[in-house]
């Protein structure tokens, strides 16, 4: 028979629901009403906890919302998976940028709050990029050395098919008139296939 937890483990594991139901909460604000009109109080009453509850998990509210995009965009990363050929490979790639421009918060900050989903894009690298730059150059290193991608520094790739893969994500929905989901799909995968082929 397995020992029964620890204190400590316990206190971890209700620590963890209380951050995951903070970040659902936080979720379900930015959805009915934006970031700009999300306050912390809307939070920990959606979640039933204290204000001071939530500050013992993030410093401001700001903070919230980058663990909260970092959340959903690492969600959508697909598992460990080898892609037999360049088409399965450029194939998961798609899906995956397919998944965040379907995303409810993606579309919410797009259409609410266009200058503040700007500013956590364009003027730093955060969190979440990081993690997806990371995963990404690690995947096309492994297609390197099976000879589905091409020879180049994995990491440099990496960094130019996420500047084509968010610019796409992003942009999309400017051109749909031209460019509708399955149109867009189609060519992004040409994008990709020609840059990493």
């Amino acid at each position: 028979m397995a020992p029964p937890p620890t204190r400590t483990a316990l206190t971890r594991g209700a620590s963890a629901a209380t951050e995951g139901a903070l970040l659902d909460a936080a979720l379900a604000e930015v959805i009915a009403h934006g970031i700009r009109r999300t306050t912390a109080s809307d939070v920990a009453r959606r979640a039933g906890v204290s204000r001071q509850t939530l500050y013992r998990y993030w410093p401001d509210v700001q903070a919230l919302f980058a663990s909260l995009v970092t959340r959903e965009l690492l969600a959508v990363l697909p598992g460990e998976t080898e892609p037999e050929d360049l088409d399965d490979l450029v194939g998961l790639l798609v899906g995956t940028a397919s998944a965040v421009r379907r995303m409810p918060l993606l579309g919410r900050l797009r259409d609410t709050d266009p200058e503040l989903l700007g500013r956590y894009l364009l003027t730093r690298l955060g969190t979440s990029q990081r993690a997806i730059h990371t995963d990404l150059s690690r995947r096309l290193r492994a297609a390197q050395d099976r000879g589905l991608v091409r020879g180049g520094d994995a990491d440099a790739l990496a960094a130019t098919v996420m500047l084509l893969v968010q610019s796409a994500v992003l942009s999309g929905p400017l051109v749909e008139e031209w460019l509708p989901a399955t149109a867009w799909t189609d060519e992004l995968s040409r994008a990709l296939k020609g840059y990493l082929g």
